[in-house]
């Protein structure tokens, strides 16, 4: 592999034992390696007697899976094909038959299934209907479904609706639909999974640059200077990103990692699609900066504070582009070293020793996920980030960037299709004047308010001051922190309606009726459908033919045809045949999307705002132009002495759809298994294998101890199994949960 253009050789060296590993064909010597080429096969088994449909949905369809959405096997970077077992392990839900009215008759025994097992017995196949107390679920029309529900919300006040979506192939109409249906009705209190995980990137971005959303391609990662990784696990949540990052390294591209873990997969990959690779892998990371959980504004500062010393500013750029220099100057000439050593976790030489690198790099794209973003100050998190590469001049330019890289198909278009508490389509703030603008094309006056983001919908449901919670998609008992709160708060609703394609543990709780309703996938929608990808880049996945679950209706129709029966008059509010209608509206009235009305076949796409935001180095989301240079003080999180901080990760979950029993690019470790520093172990008298309790101010959960690359003093565990520890804190900007907390360590005996 090409050593890195920059920096000298990497820092991080393979052991003995690892290059033996290397040495042996396909990593079959290596324990933290995917089995690609295995799973190729089990998936193939799980949809015998449908593999044409399967096949025509992987080679035309619009991938489900991450937020890097692939057309078919192809993207618009790199030739050859493009595929990884998420969407290889989501192929299933696509092609499965529906189960029978038996399967649900009893609830009491599907409580006792797990996710995987729920979603393994098939399809939601008519609508279902369950009130408190009876045992189980019995099939209705739907004429009665939409009778039941459309009575109920006509009696119901508006302001005591609750609206929540999903994304996992969730469409760009059906987002249209829904967040429009519900504002009609005259509900306020709309919003979608993004709440949960990248909804600081919003904030922060438009903070420092005026644009919540990524602003570069994915064409960048490949052939620059430098890509940090930071706070994020691409090997396990995006992993058809590998390739990019193949052909990154082949390129001279140095790849820093910063994160509280070294993950395997970040060390070394092995993309099936690429022959050199399959067989030896890529050596990806160069350097590893282990930062500690919570101390990622103390390493950012210290890192801009290290570039303000040398004077390795981009000085052009900084002087004419950005405001607020002065102001940062005197924030970081206050910080101390103590303190941000401290708080970071990593001795003042770390911090020299990143600034180096970056100040010779003349581009670098930074990359991050939920490691940033899910934390009580996620906001400081993200405008930090976006104050580092300001200083450089990383943005607009080709080979540089901020990229919040999304989890999930399509959860990009969401908010800017409208479904927001406090934003219309496009990002448009709601105010009077913005309300009675679209009021004014819809025919009907909506609310001028900003309504509840989902935490504070949960909180009033908790309170009894909601009645109804529309739940399209996802699984919040699964997915909110404080596992036990939320069990018990889901139950309290007059009516909860489940808009779904598989049952999972949050359709099983009591409600006073719940409501089960089967929708299409996305390669079942009459006419196709869009879907935003984390590169803003709108793609047509087209209708895929082939077997149907026969009481199945399209997404974006069911919000639409129960809101009719809820309102006066609601048929003439919404004149759509199919989706190609619903884009036309779109083309009309969603400025961001514009271009939308003309993508209409296999391989149509748009990309808004062009292959980069701020090309011209112009922010004209500010008055004067300019991005804003905003450093943030240090958020003190102290913790007991004695205690961990512990933090969450994804492993094999996918979207609360993919609750796989191990994670294989951890040795397989289950899910539960807590992740800790040797040094830690040893301290605690513990050995791999042994069983510990941990408790933290919320509750508590054995787990199995696994030995890992961990920053001394920290631990992790998986979602959503280790949600049950997790307090109900918010970052107060956002609104995003903190899925962060500490916990003590006791060993389990016996």
């Amino acid at each position: 592999m090409t050593q890195p253009r920059i920096g000298g050789p990497p820092s991080l060296k393979r052991t003995s034992l690892q290059v033996l590993q290397d040495a042996v064909p396909f990593g079959v010597l290596h324990p933290d390696k995917p089995r690609h080429f295995r799973d190729m096969v089990r998936v193939t088994v799980n949809n015998a007697g449908k593999l044409k449909y399967a096949w025509d949905i992987l080679n035309h369809g619009v991938c489900d899976g991450c937020s890097l959405g692939p057309y078919g096997l192809k993207d618009n970077v790199i030739p050859g094909t493009h595929l990884c077992t998420t969407r290889l392990n989501l192929l299933s839900v696509n092609t499965a038959d529906g189960f029978t009215e038996d399967t649900v008759k009893d609830v009491a025994a599907l409580r006792a299934m797990s996710n995987e097992e729920l979603q393994n017995l098939g399809r939601i196949p008519f609508p279902l209907l369950r009130r408190r107390g009876e045992p189980g679920f019995k099939r209705v029309s739907w004429d009665d479904a939409l009778a039941l529900a459309g009575g109920v919300l006509k009696q119901t006040d508006p302001e005591r609706v609750a609206w929540f979506i999903t994304s996992r192939g969730i469409t760009n109409e059906t987002y249209y639909a829904f967040q429009k249906a519900a504002r009609l009705f005259g509900s306020r209190h709309i919003d979608i999974c993004a709440r949960l995980c990248h909804a600081a990137s919003v904030f922060g971005l438009a903070d420092t640059l005026g644009v919540g959303a990524p602003t570069c391609s994915l064409k960048d990662l490949i052939g620059g200077d430098l890509v940090v990784l930071w706070g994020t696990n691409l090997a396990n949540n995006q992993p058809v990103s590998m390739k990019y990052l193949h052909y990154a390294k082949q390129a001279g591209t140095r790849i820093i990692v910063v994160n509280p873990h070294m993950e395997p997969g970040l060390l070394r990959y092995w993309v099936p699609s690429v022959p050199q690779s399959a067989l030896f892998g890529t050596q990806l990371a160069d350097d590893f900066f282990p930062v500690a959980i919570g101390g990622d504004i103390a390493f950012m500062n210290g890192v801009m504070k290290v570039l303000l010393e040398k004077d390795a500013l981009h000085k052009d750029f900084v002087s004419q582009h950005t405001s607020g220099l002065e102001d940062a100057r005197a924030l970081l000439n206050a910080m101390t070293w103590e303190d941000l050593e401290r708080d970071a976790g990593l001795p003042r030489a770390e911090f020299e020793r990143f600034a180096g690198i970056y100040a010779q790099a003349q581009s670098c794209v930074f990359v991050y996920s939920m490691g940033l973003t899910q934390h009580r100050f996620g906001v400081e998190n993200v405008r930090s980030l976006a104050t580092l590469a300001l200083m450089r001049g990383n943005v607009g330019k080709e080979k540089t960037g901020i990229l919040p890289i999304r989890g999930h198909s399509g959860v990009q278009g969401g908010s800017e299709c409208g479904v927001d508490p406090a934003k219309f389509c496009s990002g448009e703030k709601i105010t009077e004047e913005s309300a009675a603008k679209w009021s004014a094309w819809w025919g009907k006056k909506i609310p001028s308010t900003a309504g509840m983001a989902l935490p504070d919908q949960v909180e009033a449901i908790a309170r009894g001051e909601m009645d109804v919670l529309y739940h399209c998609g996802g699984n919040l008992l699964e997915t909110m922190p404080d596992h036990a709160f939320i069990k018990e708060t889901l139950q309290k609703p007059k009516l909860r309606i489940h808009q779904d394609v598989v049952l999972n543990t949050s359709t099983l709780l009591d409600a006073d009726v719940v409501l089960v309703l089967p929708a299409m996938t996305r390669y079942e929608q009459p006419g196709g459908g869009t879907s935003t990808n984390t590169e803003r880049r709108i793609r047509f996945s087209p209708e895929i033919p082939g077997p149907r679950i026969a009481e199945a209706w399209p997404e974006w129709k069911i919000p639409v045809e129960l809101v009719k029966r809820a309102m006066p008059d609601g048929e003439k509010f919404f004149p759509w045949k199919d989706t190609q209608d619903i884009r036309d509206e779109m083309e009309k009235y969603v400025t961001l999307y514009k271009g939308i009305g003309g993508i209409r076949k296999e391989g149509d796409w748009v990309q808004w705002g062009g292959e980069r935001l701020f090309a011209d180095w112009k922010f004209d989301r500010f008055p004067d132009g300019k991005a804003r240079l905003l450093v943030q003080a240090l958020p003190h999180s102290p913790i007991p002495e004695g205690a961990f901080k512990l933090t969450t990760r994804r492993g094999k979950q996918f979207n609360s759809m993919l609750s796989g029993t191990t994670d294989p690019l951890h040795g397989n470790a289950r899910r539960n298994t807590v992740l800790m520093a040797a040094q830690d172990a040893t301290r605690l008298s513990l050995h791999e294998g042994d069983a510990v309790m941990l408790r933290s101010p919320t509750g508590e959960l054995v787990c199995t101890v696994r030995l890992a690359r961990c920053k001394p003093g920290t631990l992790q565990v998986y979602w959503p199994e280790g949600n049950v520890l997790l307090p109900r804190v918010v970052d107060p900007i956002s609104q995003e949960p903190d899925y962060n907390t500490h916990v003590v360590v006791e060993p389990v005996k016996g």
